[in-house]
């Protein structure tokens, strides 16, 4: 196994076995030949022990002092499968669109653990929220409020005043890809800082009869390392609550700060939760005990990426091979950037190995391509494989985030099939596409 990644496959969820690679106990030239490829695989295993993981250092530190909350950020991998896992261990789910709330209602998530997000909500998405139930509206727009409260009079038929937090623009630049960036100041996402902007949305919120305003939120950006940006995100929050209770005697009894912790895509050095966790909890707890006074708010945090970026991979089967004399050799997959966009979108490095050549030596330099038709239809460049025939099964590793989410139809190729993993067993949570299925909605002269 020369120069296998072993900050991937040091990973339980894999194993190699005569030769081929297990992938939480399922043979994958096996779920390849059984399902087809591109095949997205997704390990249970590997969810729950984030999830617990979280729950260690985030919740269980904290009982008797505050109460802590984890929120899984749908749209990291948003499926009923997966909502179903985070019902049974007990977290909240935040959704950004009124698709991703579709799924949770068909899942049968329970409303009051669904916290609302996104930056645009429509009226429709608004009211199909309220009349399910979901308990917390994070408001990123300057007339999202006026029209939570429209909805809510209009609709007799609802009767709860829904949590209101108001997601704010600290202005902190977190150090990763500027398409993940989330918190500069001039940011698509939250409410502007100024005071004329964002003080008269607390008083109206606080005031308003039809809602029930709790707090702040943030998120500064993703696939982060550092805790200082959430640190210094959090300086800026806390005064926005200092001054909150002088202005309107008005104490903020919640918190959320967002998630974009850190996963393994190559040879990362990912942080344990609690390096970020700890002292963000400890600064709020100290803050609300020695500056307001009062006991510290329900603190929140959003993870997405984290829990499921690397419980998941991608099994392709090797097509064309192409060796230009004096340039590069291309090994050509039945896949590409219609089932991860994210090398192209934002040059996005991922590892991958043969999957049924796990004992035969990495001495072969290529570039890993798409069937797309596009020049940037590219996964991995100069990765290091055995020397790779076709019917091959190639894994690329580390694709459980944004890869599913962000999957699409172009060139018409159709969306693959999500298999669950655990234990050795296999069940299939999403099926592959048809191409009944990608001409269902199109319609002739």
């Amino acid at each position: 196994m020369e120069n296998i990644n072993e900050s991937i496959l040091k990973n339980p969820i894999y194993e190699v076995r005569a030769g081929v690679l297990f992938f939480d106990g399922c043979n994958t030239v096996e779920l390849a030949q059984k399902y087809g490829t591109p095949l997205y695989l997704m390990s249970e295993t590997e969810i729950v022990r984030r999830i617990d993981e979280l729950r260690k250092s985030f919740v269980e530190p904290y009982v008797g002092k505050t109460d802590c909350r984890i929120v899984y950020a749908s749209k990291a991998f948003c499926t009923i499968a997966m909502m179903n896992i985070c019902e049974r261990e007990g977290i909240s789910v935040d959704v950004v669109s009124g698709g991703e709330l579709h799924t949770a209602k068909a899942a049968g998530f329970p409303a009051d653990r669904i916290e609302f997000n996104g930056n645009n909500k429509t009226r429709e998405e608004i009211e199909s929220a309220l009349l399910y139930g979901v308990g917390r509206f994070i408001v990123d727009g300057l007339s999202e409020l006026k029209i939570i409260e429209s909805v809510i009079a209009d609709n007799p038929s609802i009767t709860y005043h829904p949590k209101i937090l108001f997601r704010i623009t600290p202005g902190v630049t977190a150090d990763t890809h500027d398409h993940l960036k989330t918190a500069k100041k001039d940011s698509k996402f939250g409410i502007p800082l100024a005071e004329e902007v964002f003080f008269p949305q607390i008083e109206r919120a606080i005031n308003s009869e039809l809602v029930d305003y709790v707090g702040l939120h943030f998120h500064i950006g993703s696939q982060l390392f550092d805790v200082k940006p959430y640190l210094d995100a959090l300086e800026i929050a806390l005064e926005k609550v200092r001054e909150i209770k002088e202005r309107y005697g008005f104490v903020v009894s919640e918190l959320n700060v967002g998630g974009g912790f850190g996963a393994c895509y190559v040879d990362e050095d990912r942080k344990q939760f609690g390096y970020f966790l700890a002292p963000v909890v400890e600064k709020i707890i100290e803050f609300y005990d020695n500056v307001l006074g009062t006991d510290p708010p329900e603190i929140s945090i959003e993870p997405g990426r984290s829990i499921v970026a690397e419980a998941g991979a991608t099994l392709y089967t090797v097509g064309q091979t192409k060796d230009i004399p004096g340039g590069t050799k291309y090994i050509s997959v039945d896949g590409g950037m219609g089932d991860n966009i994210r090398p192209s979108l934002y040059q996005a490095e991922y590892f991958s190995a043969i999957a049924n050549k796990m004992d035969s030596p990495c001495d072969d330099t290529v570039t890993i391509c798409g069937k797309n038709c596009e020049s940037g239809d590219i996964l991995i460049r100069n990765a290091q494989l055995p020397l790779a025939s076709s019917g091959d099964i190639l894994c690329t590793f580390s694709t459980g985030a944004y890869c599913y989410s962000m999957s699409s139809n172009y060139n018409g190729n159709l969306i693959p099939a999500v298999v669950l993993c655990s234990d050795g067993k296999d069940k299939l949570i999403v099926k592959r596409q048809t191409n009944d299925q990608l001409v269902q909605n199109q319609l002739p002269l």
